[in-house]
């Protein structure tokens, strides 16, 4: 099994180097080193620490935010003809993440040993998927890093943005939702039970929608309570290992899609995802190929992933892309027809751009209507629930009050 080891060594011109380098043993690293035309100085076996198995145990994953930083100043850097090296030297020493600046310098050093960026950076999953590898990869190749660093940048930023709105707008029904779960259990289970003692005391038949009021508060303040709780658990468990496989994340996007309201959402947000995603890969000199593979691993949506897996069949047996696309009957007609005329003038990848920068505005569009229609909801929700516990427990005092009358 391969180990990792250290090393310290001279180039020709005596300059010292040091990183690090997987081989079966010393000896083995040491040849590879002598072949790179390189003295070797010292070369030392890296003890894996806990707190790096724990890194891998838990996969830490680095802020969306931290990478889009990191990416732009890296082009910038790049732009202005700094030594690769030296860019990623500095930006390890100004990041505000400390894991990010630990991968930073691990980069630097698999750079160093001789390994392209792209196959540096493809070491760390946790922060660069294989969408940006997949670009830096193409940079090098076409010798445009620094413009392609800058799409990446651009395309990190907008996806963030998109996705900083959704937050945002679902954060205040979410909150309203708690509260009103909240009240609603705290009523049930201290509030009801006393004004059932009171009614006991003084006698006589409850009103039957009292009596199933009561039934339910004594229901979630014994074992009610703690099953609905295991449920709750249990289904967040189910729904997270479903997540984990394909069939399950299938069948949950499915869901998604179908949904009354958030389903149009989530459908222009993955057609806004793909042909953002297609269009940078494309415009970065990826070959079509690669790019629908990359596209379909990080649309984040199941049925769009196994729509381009067809989509990917039917172009390697010498078919257009529209057309397979327009037979899945998940992209709408307006994406197939603009994909179709854009391979027709050779300009897919302005086309896709065009794609998304107009389902860009319709995922705002969409949000801002989502918002504006769940917060009266939520409001109509929290007044309804209190309401009905309320007249619950008013009736038996106005049946009282007919008595003594």
């Amino acid at each position: 099994m391969p180990q990792e080891f250290t090393y310290t060594v001279r180039d020709r011109t005596g300059r010292e180097i040091t990183g690090s380098l997987e081989a079966e043993n010393a000896d083995v690293l040491a040849g590879k080193l002598r072949q790179m035309g390189y003295f070797v100085v010292s070369i030392d076996e890296v003890k894996v620490s806990l707190g790096k198995k724990q890194f891998n145990l838990f996969g830490v994953k680095v802020d969306t935010h931290d990478i889009t930083i990191f990416t732009r100043q890296f082009a910038t850097m790049i732009n202005a003809g700094l030594p690769l090296i030296k860019c990623l030297s500095i930006l390890s020493q100004q990041t505000e993440s400390s894991t990010l600046a630990n991968i930073i310098v691990d980069c630097s050093k698999e750079v160093e040993a001789g390994r392209s960026l792209s196959e540096a950076l493809s070491k760390h999953p946790e922060a660069f998927n294989s969408l940006y590898v997949s670009m830096v990869k193409a940079g090098e190749l076409g010798g445009m890093l620094d413009d392609v660093l800058l799409r990446v940048a651009m395309q990190l930023e907008r996806e963030e943005e998109v996705r900083q709105k959704i937050k945002s707008a679902m954060t205040y029904p979410i909150a309203i939702l708690g509260i009103t779960l909240v009240l609603l259990a705290a009523m049930m289970i201290f509030v009801v039970p006393r004004f059932a003692d009171m009614f006991k005391s003084l006698g006589g038949e409850l009103p039957t929608f009292t009596k199933i009021e009561v039934s339910v508060s004594h229901f979630v303040g014994g074992y009610g309570g703690l099953i609905i709780v295991a449920l709750i658990v249990g289904f967040v468990i189910v729904y997270r290992r479903a997540k984990k496989i394909d069939s399950g994340r299938l069948f949950i996007d499915r869901i998604k899609l179908k949904l009354p309201v958030a389903g149009v959402l989530f459908h222009k947000n993955a057609m806004s995802k793909f042909s953002r995603t297609l269009g940078t890969l494309l415009s970065s000199g990826v070959p079509i190929l690669g790019a629908l593979e990359i596209t379909g691993e990080t649309t984040g949506n199941m049925v769009v992933t196994k729509a381009l897996d067809n989509v990917r069949a039917s172009v390697k047996e010498g078919q257009t892309i529209a057309k397979p696309l327009e037979e899945s009957n998940v992209f709408p007609p307006m994406v197939t027809q603009m994909i179709s005329i854009g391979e027709e003038t050779g300009a897919l990848d302005v086309m896709l751009s065009k794609i998304s920068d107009f389902y860009d505005s319709e995922v705002n569009a969409a949000v801002d209507s989502l918002t504006s229609l769940l917060e009266p909801i939520m409001m109509a929700f929290l007044g309804g629930a209190v309401g009905v516990i309320v007249i619950g427990l008013y009736l038996p005092i106005f049946r009282v009050i007919t008595l003594i009358k």
